[in-house]
């Protein structure tokens, strides 16, 4: 089961740049663990969403490392962007007739939930000053896949684009867009998205 987690739980500096290029996904944060087995283990916590692994430094200052299929919830106080955020194991069909447990982080719950996966991503730009020089400069960034899911545990895949958004929230698509409109929210902007995900479970 997913905690209760509030709606003004918005990972903002997430979806700013960062000139020192730190990731939390890069550092070491205190946490703990919840394994397959129920059992707890607390030490300085690192996730990994491309590999779907955490390592755990415990007391003895031994790192263990558990992956996905070992987890079952982890929550860390993020030392980067000063917040406690939490993480669960989700069984994720990445066949037609296969699923297996997958990281995603919890942004909102309720009747209708809201997820997220991060990973790093190399950008380019191609109007910086040595695009004429030489290669173009390039710089890292975090980019985000949201999951809707329901009570029944049905999880989709938002692909960011306005339409799909309200083909998600269907049941009550034109208060949502009237919802978007008002506030000049922006569908494929983490912030507004959870805003909108409150929303949508306030009808």
């Amino acid at each position: 089961m997913i905690k209760k987690v509030s709606i003004f739980f918005v990972l903002l500096a997430l979806v700013l740049p960062s000139a020192a290029q730190e990731f939390s996904s890069r550092m070491f944060h205190k946490g703990w663990l919840v394994t397959e087995d129920q059992d707890t283990v607390r030490g300085d916590v690192k996730y990994d969403m491309e590999t779907n692994a955490v390592q755990v430094v415990v007391e003895n200052e031994k790192v263990q490392t558990y992956s996905s299929k070992k987890i079952l919830y982890f929550e860390i106080y993020d030392s980067i962007l000063k917040t406690y955020r939490q993480f669960y194991a989700i069984p994720y069909q990445v066949e037609s007739n296969y699923k297996v447990p997958v990281l995603f982080e919890v942004l909102y719950e309720g009747k209708t939930s809201l997820l997220v996966r991060e990973k790093i991503v190399m950008t380019t730009d191609p109007y910086s000053q040595s695009y004429f020089n030489g290669p173009a400069a390039s710089s890292e960034k975090l980019s985000f896949t949201y999951y809707f899911v329901d009570t029944d545990g049905n999880m989709e895949m938002y692909n960011g684009k306005k339409n799909h958004l309200f083909e998600i929230l269907s049941k009550n698509s034109n208060q949502v867009k009237e919802y978007v409109k008002v506030n000049k929210l922006k569908t494929d902007e983490m912030r507004d998205i959870v805003r909108i995900t409150a929303f949508y479970n306030s009808l």
